[in-house]
């Protein structure tokens, strides 16, 4: 097929992808609870993306069409018992089955600072505020960091409906590892929780994301599982079908000691531990770290990265990373085509931008790069490939898709990759132009 009538073909692919309905259904025994998403309303008629609980925890996802005139709640509670796995098992104490932090989410969850980055965008500030306030944690602070504001609406926003509960610093440097880093210097909790500005957070994510530290003395950061808030355009549905920011519902501790078998690229493949809208950190460690590269991350000609450089800084000091779904925000994927040509080329710049961050400022590890990068390669070109559909699978679940991916999003991916150390290198001279000129 040539190569205009292949595009053509694929953005008709793309704009004939539906709309599809986000909900969450809770199972409790014989009865089950249906709840529309966050701003979503009610479930009607037409296909569904379900969050199944048990007992309230996350425990998958699952696609669904409803019939028209059908009970919504018997029809998706029929599927889901039948393919969701049944709530977990009580923990057994610390380090159950030999993975340290086993019984981390039922420890007290220590005092936290929960840090969110933001730019002129105070509408969706407010929403992610309201729900953070909402957290059932014990102890716990928000600082919002207004990073190169351009205007006072953020600071007038916080001042006035959450300054009773809400600390607001100025960072006029942009960059979003710049603002992290003056959010880490700012906070008081013994564990610092990050997240976005367009998610809605759990009511039980600060709790699930930081109780693993208590049981885990050795636990130097966590990550938890992000699902789609609205699946409303075909931008968001075919990135939900090809995973979205999900990292699965199983937990999982990684180890430095005790590599994992299946992970031949650890710690350098950081994209499969979590994603930056949902990570916390023993705060003394990732402080020990020196915080996160101030050259990596979203507004900085590196694209991105900043997440992924401080969850391999974490690791290579030693300490272990827990990966736990229970503790979940509903993120407001992107809207358009567009949208997703930047999110594919920042992807691929940020991936290579890390890597390239981590050999700068440790070129220690450069052997064990050297040694892990023929995989590497492979692996990029897996991640890069055309992904064609395998049947009808629910968004969400990365072994089967629903729409194909493009090849003009993959290509994007590919060209970020290529100019990622060459963004990074970019921001290290724009920073130390910057620090000059204000000597």
């Amino acid at each position: 097929m040539a190569r205009s009538a292949r595009a053509q073909e694929e953005i008709r692919r793309f704009l004939d992808i539906g709309a599809v309905q986000v909900a969450e259904l809770d199972l409790d025994g014989d009865e089950a609870v249906l709840r529309p998403g966050p701003g979503s309303p009610p479930v009607t008629h037409g296909e569904v993306f379900v969050l199944v609980r048990r007992g309230g925890r996350p425990v998958g996802t699952l696609l669904a069409r409803v019939p028209e005139g059908a009970d919504a709640k018997s029809v998706l509670a029929a599927r889901a018992r039948a393919e969701c796995a049944p709530a977990p098992a009580p923990a057994r104490g610390p380090g159950a089955a030999g993975d340290p932090g086993e019984a981390g989410e039922s420890g007290e969850p220590p005092y936290t600072s929960v840090v969110i980055a933001t730019r002129e965008r105070a509408g969706q500030l407010g929403r992610a505020l309201d729900s953070l306030l909402a957290q059932d944690h014990p102890r716990f602070e928000i600082v919002v960091v207004d990073n190169a504001p351009v205007t006072s609406e953020t600071r007038e926003l916080v001042e006035r409906k959450y300054a009773e509960r809400v600390r607001y610093v100025c960072e006029p440097v942009p960059g979003l590892a710049v603002a992290h880093n003056t959010g880490l210097a700012a906070v008081r909790g013994e564990v610092v929780a990050f997240t976005d500005d367009d998610v809605v957070a759990d009511p039980r994510w600060l709790t699930e994301l930081t109780a693993p530290f208590a049981a885990d003395p050795g636990l130097g950061c966590s990550t938890g599982l992000i699902l789609p808030a609205r699946l409303t355009t075909p931008a968001q549905v075919l990135l939900e079908s090809h995973g979205g920011f999900a990292k699965g519902f199983t937990p999982r501790t990684y180890d430095p000691a005790r590599p994992p078998g299946d992970e031949p690229l650890f710690p350098f493949t950081a994209g499969r531990f979590g994603s930056g809208a949902n990570m916390a950190f023993r705060t003394a460690v990732l402080r020990e770290a020196g915080g996160f590269d101030p050259a990596t991350g979203a507004g900085t000609a590196a694209r991105g990265g900043d997440d992924l450089y401080g969850f391999v800084r974490v690791l290579t000091q030693g300490h272990r990373l827990r990966y736990t779904p229970y503790a979940l925000v509903w993120h407001h994927h992107r809207e358009t085509w567009r949208d997703l040509e930047t999110q594919a080329y920042g992807y691929g710049a940020g991936l290579t931008a890390y890597l390239t961050a981590v050999l700068v400022n440790r070129p220690a590890l450069l052997p064990a790069f050297l040694a892990r990068l023929p995989r590497g390669l492979a692996h990029a070109r897996t991640l890069t490939a055309v992904r064609e559909t395998e049947g009808g699978g629910a968004p969400g679940d990365h072994d089967v898709r629903t729409h194909p991916w493009p090849r003009r999003l993959s290509r994007l991916q590919r060209r970020g990759m290529v100019y990622g150390p060459v963004g990074y290198l970019r921001a290290r001279r724009a920073l130390r132009a910057r620090v000059e000129g204000a000597r």
